[in-house]
């Protein structure tokens, strides 16, 4: 009994420590990352044309950032479930969304007008954010309390 707690102690460490570092990516985003949208977005984005950006570089850092989230929130789900299987799926999940998402990012800004800058609003942020673990987490839980 005295080993469980512990245990479930220990998890919930490396629990807090996975948020912590999700919140320091989130708080130095502009010294970690080349990411041009960032300042378009906390202007009046709805009026301006796309920032000049550098596509290599922002992909790189779009992917270095999803790769640090994604990682993070991987080992949240892994630490809350313990379950090997439930972490072979989130990690498969997260590789094809990452796909889709820098695909439409990626389409939207090349191929479209500033009028999709509302769209590429939400797109990025699913790319930058770790959004799939507040989806995951609810969804797993339900998923193992009913099966």
């Amino acid at each position: 009994m005295q080993h469980k707690t512990k245990a479930k102690i220990i998890d919930f460490i490396f629990i807090a420590i996975c948020v912590l570092a999700l919140a320091f990516i989130r708080f130095f985003e502009e010294k970690l990352f080349y990411d041009p949208f960032l300042n378009y977005f906390k202007n009046d984005y709805l009026n301006l044309p796309f920032p000049d950006f550098n596509g290599i570089r922002l992909f790189l850092s779009l992917l270095f950032r999803y790769v640090l989230n994604t990682s993070l929130s991987i080992a949240v789900i892994y630490f809350l479930f313990k379950d090997v299987s439930i972490t072979k799926f989130t990690s498969v999940l997260y590789l094809l969304v990452f796909f889709i998402l820098i695909g439409l990012f990626f389409g939207i800004v090349l191929f479209f007008d500033e009028d999709s800058n509302f769209i590429l609003f939400y797109v990025r942020r699913f790319i930058i954010q770790p959004l799939f673990l507040l989806l995951f987490i609810p969804a797993f839980y339900f998923q193992k309390k009913h099966s």
